[in-house]
């Protein structure tokens, strides 16, 4: 259950309910094959598969991260750590304002870490509210499938291929992780480190293993959104 679909009046009358939230946020940049926008539709679908579960609202998503480093990359739109702090801020302190009181926050970019550092120190400021933050790609239960199946997670691999971000048929053949100089580089640099852009390893596994992969972090998520009721 998504704001797309509701009116004002709806989300009145849900959190006569419930106060719980859903926020999505993710990035649009370069992931070789994959959509640009594929840290968005993947914390998206767990966020409508869990609401499906749950009834939980979903917010819209940010569609826009932190990606500095892929700027050479067309097609990537990178916010600065300070945006992204204070839109995040905005959006919770708006919720907050008219009655969510538990909100959970589904990242899909590794880029946006600072956010969260930030909303550590925003709940200080929040009485009664709860806020979780949950990287689907970090979690236990997702490295466990990679673990299971002796394949290295990393970006634009494999683990970020499922049917819904897929735009151009992968490569057959492994990727040679690249050497990389410096975890800081200019975007020229990255661009010419990792070239199509994925940081190596497979580009896609069976259908069988990303279900599994997407099962396990919905699993997490629905435990999550009972925030330690």
């Amino acid at each position: 259950m998504r704001f797309e679909d509701l009116t004002w009046m709806d989300v009145e009358r849900y959190l006569e309910q419930d106060d719980r939230l859903m926020l999505v946020l993710g990035s649009t940049e370069q992931h070789a094959t994959l959509s640009l926008l594929t840290d968005v539709k993947i914390p998206l679908a767990l966020a409508d598969a869990a609401s499906q579960q749950t009834g939980v609202l979903v917010a819209p998503p940010l569609n826009f991260g932190v990606s500095p480093y892929f700027l050479a990359y067309p097609g990537t739109l990178s916010l600065r750590v300070s945006t992204l702090n204070a839109v995040v801020e905005d959006v919770v302190r708006s919720a907050v304002g008219y009655g969510f009181r538990r909100i959970l926050v589904l990242n899909g970019h590794g880029g946006n870490a600072p956010a969260r550092v930030h909303l550590n120190d925003l709940i200080n400021q929040l009485p009664g509210v709860r806020l979780n933050w949950y990287d689907w790609w970090l979690s236990h239960s997702t490295e466990a499938v990679a673990e299971r199946h002796n394949i290295k997670p990393t970006h634009a691999n494999w683990l970020e291929a499922f049917p819904f971000t897929i735009v151009e048929e992968p490569p057959s053949q492994p990727k040679v992780p690249p050497k990389v100089p410096s975890p800081i580089m200019d975007a020229k640099t990255a661009r010419q480190v990792y070239g199509d852009g994925s940081f190596g390893g497979p580009y896609k596994a069976s259908k069988e293993i990303m279900h599994e992969l997407f099962a396990a972090a919905l699993e997490d998520i629905l435990m999550l959104l009972k925030f330690g009721e």
